[in-house]
């Protein structure tokens, strides 16, 4: 998109491979800073999502580390971050609240083999019907959804948080223009940490969120009775789980494909995912799908590339929370704000929103981009939002071209009787298209025969059939003679088919 160019040129390092990088320092050195970057960044995010869930902290920061990691191998977006997510802990926050966190876990992993079995059937080539315009609006509100959140962190505050939240937007939207050495982020964590401990300054910090983890996950059965009851209490909140995380993971790793001009295999994507849910749910955690926000951090603030990085992310998380979770937790709040406040700002396609581009795009597209901001910003669900999308664009696309089916009339006189009326039917027919198909006849002013001539058109569907019959049986009634005529190989293999049984 417009709005990646601008910000991501197109360099060496988007093409380069995991042996490539581990060969190359200043390369390795981008992939392990953007990691750390990440890991520190999916600290207070995860244990959100834990409260979002109605799970204790560590759930959280376990599904991420472990989705972090397992997916570095499995996925099939290099660089994409998958962790515990907003979109599946409010799937599951129902089921927690009601039967608990066995069920919960029980959940993940079903969860995970509905994804492994939609990838086997091929459900990812879904996001091949995704228009642009439902995309533009996807990443808006994306942007938007990053925002929001942070400013909870900026109200109702110390008077302290402002001065430090400020220095650290100055340094992470400032600093790229000057170097690009180290990650912005990075150095916004890094330098304001140690000021606000220095000074003593009282703003909230990552410990405020929540009690981080001492031990490391471990193997677990969930304990739930294994019984066909049990299967129908979890299997709608694990299906419904499986196919928000299959769209949202989706839509991450086509947004990456943009900014970083490479391909991804989405059918890898779609059963990694699974696969890390089901190892998640055996460790005892919430599972999770791409992160959208994370990697943006990863790709565009930070510039990895490979999955050396998404593999780091998890093992920096895991060690920052077990190892030194005294000194993760006095991270200041308003430092991961102004870094989430930059992805989001960066994120944002400010190209689809200018006067000029508003004046030359079709209204229809535009109306499409604004329902999938909409629809998604309202039910802070990114895969609904793209369904509400893709609706409203085929709602647009049918009634375009239902308008451009036209029906041309001429009468050859003859004498006798001999007279003959020829219908020329031009355009794509199905159900939208050939609705009123029926009414472009003039079945009572026709002479005894008819020619209904199809050879600039194409029947798509069972609804065209039915209308042509209902076209055939009102001339019948008339004693018209009806004769179709210029039907392609596989509209004549359709009506043969379906003509008569509708």
């Amino acid at each position: 998109m417009s709005s990646s160019a601008r910000i991501h040129h197109i360099t060496p390092l988007q093409r380069q491979s995991v042996a490539r990088t581990l060969r190359t320092p200043s390369w390795l050195k981008t992939e392990v800073l953007g990691a750390l970057v990440v890991g520190l960044a999916l600290i207070p995010e995860a244990i959100a999502f834990s409260v979002i869930a109605g799970v204790d902290p560590q759930v959280g920061l376990f599904a991420a580390a472990l989705m972090a990691m397992t997916l570095a191998f499995v996925g099939g977006r290099p660089a994409m971050i998958s962790a515990a997510t907003g979109a599946t802990a409010l799937v599951m926050a129902p089921l927690v609240a009601s039967h608990g966190v066995n069920y919960l876990i029980a959940a993940v992993i079903l969860a995970g083999v509905f994804q492994i079995v939609l990838g086997a059937v091929g459900f990812a080539r879904i996001i091949r019907f995704v228009p642009r315009s439902v995309m533009v609006g996807f990443v808006n509100a994306l942007a938007i959804l990053l925002f929001i959140p942070q400013l909870q962190e900026l109200i109702n505050v110390p008077w302290a948080v402002y001065p430090v939240a400020a220095l650290a937007l100055l340094i992470v939207f400032g600093l790229p223009r000057i170097t690009t050495a180290v990650p912005a982020p990075l150095v916004v964590i890094l330098v304001l940490t140690p000021v606000v401990v220095l000074l003593g300054l009282n703003v909230p910090t990552v410990g405020d969120k929540g009690k981080l983890p001492d031990s490391w996950p471990q193997l677990i059965v969930p304990d739930v009775p294994y019984t066909l009851e049990t299967l129908q209490i979890i299997a709608p909140f694990a299906l419904t789980m499986a196919v928000v995380g299959i769209m949202e993971s989706l839509m991450t790793a086509k947004l990456v494909d943009d900014i970083t001009d490479t391909p991804s295999s989405k059918t890898r994507e779609t059963w990694g995912q699974g696969v890390g849910n089901v190892v998640s749910g055996m460790f005892g955690t919430m599972g999770g799908c791409g992160m959208i926000g994370q990697t943006m951090i990863n790709v565009r603030a930070s510039g990895a590339r490979t999955r050396i990085s998404t593999f780091l992310s998890g093992v920096f998380l895991l060690l920052l929370v077990v190892l030194l979770g005294e000194i993760v937790g006095i991270i200041p709040m308003a430092a991961l704000a102004a870094i989430m406040i930059f992805v989001a700002w960066s994120t944002f396609d400010w190209h689809s929103i200018r006067p000029s581009t508003l004046r030359r795009m079709p209204l229809s597209e535009t109306v499409v981009m604004l329902v999938t901001v909409a629809v998604t910003v309202a039910t802070h669900n990114l895969a609904l939002g793209v369904a509400a999308g893709v609706l409203a664009a085929v709602i647009g696309f049918a009634r375009r071209v239902a308008h451009v089916v036209t029906v041309e009339r001429t009468v050859t006189p003859a004498p006798d009787d001999a007279a003959v009326a020829t219908y020329r039917v031009r355009g794509e027919l199905f159900f939208a298209s050939s609705n009123d198909l029926y009414t472009q006849f003039r079945y009572a002013e026709d002479p005894a025969t008819v020619v209904i001539d199809f050879s600039e058109s194409h029947i798509w569907d069972a609804s065209t059939v039915a209308a042509v019959d209902a076209v055939t049986d009102k001339y019948r009634a008339h004693g018209t003679t009806v004769k179709i005529q210029g039907l392609n190989l596989a509209s004549r293999r359709m009506r043969a088919r379906l003509s008569g049984t509708l």
